[in-house]
């Protein structure tokens, strides 16, 4: 089967909506598919182009099997909401000759990933003028957030940004997002129920598996040793406007106290700066950049606490990816959700949830956690089977593939069982490659 999609972010980018397209690509590659994507070049989280790579010029590469048409892109400096509409629309603009260039190669499903919902109109029109099936995967749902976090502001602008949202949605033949309520959200604005369908991001379970030591980023950052045993708190992923990292940058300030537990924060983005000066002279505190994917085991796994903080207006517009890897890293987790949300009803029979933005609730959860390792490893164990039951690749991408075929009118029952081991080989895209990410180099605030 021919695939296209078009999607603005990929490998080598080593989290978010970049990270799952890439692998998603690559295993249906490796089951014999033929698949292309057109993207942009790499710069997330960092919000700027990778090393290697060029801003202004168009690329094709072969990536572990799947041909990747890179197109020019603006990437803002400081991603602010309004400097992020040019940044979505370059990509739009700068994509169409590339996709025009894919008429001729005639694919069979035509599958666009939001962000950025910009760049799905012409992926539906390319499916519409070769007769291709036109399906859209919505990672997040960019409008409703950035009107709620007040990224954008204005009632009328917002009225017309839905409007057009709606209009854009209901034309696919298959619309999916990552969990029941980001699909019933879809339903919401007008998608026929029939063609909704939950695909959500998944965790390769075999390569993040728990860990009965892990103390290499502790002797790295100078916690392994010491008159008082370590808990460690660790935050890993973007730092951004939706994840509300100032609730727990002030948690760490309240925990000064403790001397036996310790904050590390790892990952880049647009808050890290922010961060980084609101943590300023804490001794209980240390940053570190992303590490390389191959090292993504033993840096779960340095937790005895995951820490899931969030604004309270994102509920269910987005269902945080980092929450797969924590799970399977079979650590305790804390959660920052209202009750009724999906991340909500996930976490809490298996983790603690807070109320978002509660300072004080959140360091209670921590401080409890912290002096009950007992607990922390029954949620663990307990989060960790959800994760092999709900969110392996082998399971979320076998059933991605026979949807896809199943749209095309491919299916065989049969040979199902078959498809679903394939994907769970070492050899396919959920492997992954070995990234070379940014070295070690914690620095503690001081």
């Amino acid at each position: 089967m021919k695939i296209l999609i078009v999607g603005l972010n990929y490998a080598p980018e080593l989290t978010g909506v970049g990270k799952y397209t890439a692998e998603m690509a690559e295993a249906l590659a490796c089951e014999g598919h033929d698949v292309r994507v057109v993207c942009g070049p790499p710069y997330y989280p960092q919000w700027r182009i990778a090393d290697g790579f060029s801003a202004w010029r168009y690329r094709a590469e072969t990536r572990s099997g799947v041909r990747v048409l890179r197109v020019p892109l603006w990437v803002p400096a400081r991603p602010s909401g309004l400097a992020r509409l040019p940044h979505l629309a370059s990509y739009a603009l700068t994509s169409l000759p590339v996709l025009a260039a894919q008429l001729g190669w005639r694919a069979e499903v035509v599958m666009s990933i939001a962000p950025s919902l910009m760049s799905a109109p012409a992926a539906w029109l390319v499916a519409r003028l070769i007769g291709a099936k036109s399906w859209l995967h919505i990672q997040d749902y960019e409008v409703d957030a950035a009107f709620d976090l007040g990224l954008i502001k204005g009632k009328l602008a917002r009225r017309f940004a839905l409007a057009l949202e709606r209009k854009m949605l209901t034309r696919f033949d298959v619309v999916s997002s990552l969990s029941a309520k980001m699909v019933g959200r879809a339903i919401g604005k007008g998608v026929d129920p029939l063609k909704a369908w939950c695909l959500p991001n998944w965790v390769d379970t075999r390569s993040i598996v728990p860990l009965p030591h892990a103390n290499h980023y502790r002797q790295l950052l100078g916690l392994a040793h010491g008159a008082v045993p370590q808990t460690v708190v660790l935050y890993a992923g973007n730092m951004g406007a939706k994840q509300g990292l100032e609730t727990l940058a002030e948690a760490a300030v309240e925990l000064v106290r403790r001397p036996d537990i310790s904050f590390v924060f790892c990952g880049n983005g647009p808050a890290r700066a922010k961060l980084e000066a609101h943590c300023a002279g804490l001794p209980n505190c240390t940053f570190i950049p992303l590490q390389p994917a191959q090292q993504l085991n033993e840096l779960l796994n340095l937790a005895d606490i995951h820490v899931l903080p969030q604004r309270g207006g994102a509920a269910d517009l987005v269902m945080p990816s980092k929450l797969g890897g924590m799970l399977a890293s079979g650590r305790a987790i804390v959660a920052m959700a209202c009750a009724g949300t999906e991340l909500y009803e996930v976490v809490e029979p298996r983790g603690v949830v807070v109320q978002p933005e509660n300072v004080d609730a959140l360091v209670g959860a921590i401080e409890q956690l912290a002096s009950d390792p007992s607990r922390r490893a029954v949620l663990g164990a307990a989060g960790r089977e959800y994760a092999e039951r709900e969110l392996s690749g082998a399971s979320v991408l076998g059933g991605l593939s026979m949807k896809l075929e199943e749209l095309c009118g491919h299916f065989e029952p049969d040979s199902a069982a078959a498809r679903t081991s394939s994907l769970a080989s070492p050899a396919n895209g959920l492997a992954h490659e070995k990234l070379a990410g940014a070295p070690l180099e914690p620095t503690r605030v001081d």
